[in-house]
């Protein structure tokens, strides 16, 4: 099955950097695989509280993962100073796909790329609409 090229820094439309700590290295001196995830939900988390949306506390907007992955092009850890990108490739009544891009250093293609669906609940736990100003917010990174 050919693999798809690592996309660069032009294919994204917001950036996050994000520092690697030595933590997150497993024994073999490679980036544990969970961390990857862990980086993509932290980026995506920033970007939402810049741009107002509140992830915290009772009146939360709650975003539910439902589906996640990444592919790897090469490799990162400690102590690399990384940038995510971060881009909506799909945007519905109720979810949006995101995919978290994270490049090393000043380099212009991924090293990694994942994403995250995310569907919008209300407290019960059941989908429920974007509403208009968060789909306005959540259409500025959505590669066309």
């Amino acid at each position: 099955m050919p693999r798809t090229p690592p996309p660069t820094r032009a294919d994204f439309h917001a950036f996050r950097p994000i520092q690697t700590r030595w933590a997150d290295n497993d024994e073999y001196g490679h980036m544990n695989n969970a961390t990857y995830l862990s980086l993509f939900d932290t980026a995506i988390s920033v970007w939402q509280m810049e741009n107002g949306i509140n992830i915290r506390g009772p009146e939360a907007i709650r975003f539910v993962v439902v589906e996640n992955g990444c592919t790897y092009f090469s490799e990162v850890g400690f102590p690399d100073a990384l940038t995510a990108g971060l881009r909506l490739t799909h945007l519905g009544r109720t979810s949006y796909r995101i995919e978290i891009a994270l490049f090393k250093g000043d380099e212009d293609v991924a090293s990694t790329l994942g994403f995250f669906v995310n569907v919008l609940t209300d407290p019960d736990g059941t989908p429920t609409p974007i509403p208009d100003d968060l789909r306005a917010l959540l259409a500025t990174i959505l590669t066309e």
